[in-house]
């Protein structure tokens, strides 16, 4: 399977063999959106849910998210990550929640998968911190939107 780095040649999953690769410094954002109903919404920024601070508490789980990737993913190699930031902001247009999280190393392999599996896991928490009176919210739009470093260089969501 020419291209796919995950597969062997007669097509077997297998994890990469990064050791020949420079470790070099690596950064990877990765974004997304959590859409509820307006009263669900107003319920997060007048801090009323039952259960406490929605975004706080979703800020912690992406971290967490970000730390716990290769215990998620297969494929995934344990990467020292050096920082995890994430971004929970109120957006009364959708209504609901963007979250953004930027993660950094310094390694022989890239960290997208870890900001991605960061936005993801605050995603769910804000889901599942509400759902008791809004199970029809909608998570969507996770997507890589920067990742630099190493061979392949930079690239920008457009």
């Amino acid at each position: 399977m020419p291209g796919l780095t995950h597969f062997d040649a007669k097509g077997d999953a297998h994890m990469v063999d990064v050791s020949d690769k420079a470790v070099t410094s690596r950064i990877a954002t990765a974004a997304g959106w959590i859409r509820m109903a307006d009263a669900t919404y107003q319920m997060i920024a007048n801090g009323t849910a039952k259960k406490g601070d929605v975004l706080g508490v979703a800020r912690l789980a992406g971290i967490m998210g970000a730390k716990k990737t290769p215990d998620l993913i297969p494929l995934c190699h344990p990467l020292p990550v050096t920082k995890v930031s994430v971004d929970l902001t109120l957006d009364p247009d959708l209504p609901g929640v963007r979250v953004e999280a930027t993660v950094k190393t310094t390694g022989q392999t890239g960290v997208e998968m870890e900001a991605l599996t960061a936005v993801s896991t605050a995603s769910l928490t804000v889901y599942d911190m509400i759902k008791a009176v809004d199970k029809a919210m909608e998570i969507g739009g996770i997507h890589v939107t920067l990742k630099d470093g190493g061979k392949s260089g930079r690239y920008i969501a457009e």
